[in-house]
């Protein structure tokens, strides 16, 4: 599902206006991201937790090759928790 059809659902389900619909969502992203940045967890419940964690630096050596080895500096990363009802509609 693409952003602009997530819209066109949110709008025909909510009986909303595609502008009001475009809107919502995006409003709902920035909020997501927003919080995210800060480092706080994202909880929806019955479909999932979203966090932020962080990767320490590691050694990667690509196919073998020892004289092309590279440091991946610490950075962090968000990840995806599915909850109970997301799970069992998915597996």
């Amino acid at each position: 599902m693409t952003k602009s059809q997530l819209i066109n659902l949110v709008a025909r389900k909510a009986h909303l206006t595609k502008r009001a619909a475009r809107e919502a969502v995006e409003t709902t992203f920035e909020e997501i991201a927003r919080s995210l940045s800060k480092g706080n967890k994202v909880v929806l419940s019955s479909f999932g937790t979203l966090y932020v964690s962080v990767v320490k630096d590691k050694q990667v050596v690509p196919f073998g090759d020892e004289s092309k080895r590279q440091t991946i500096k610490k950075h962090r990363v968000v990840n995806f928790r599915a909850g109970k009802p997301l799970k069992k509609m998915v597996w």
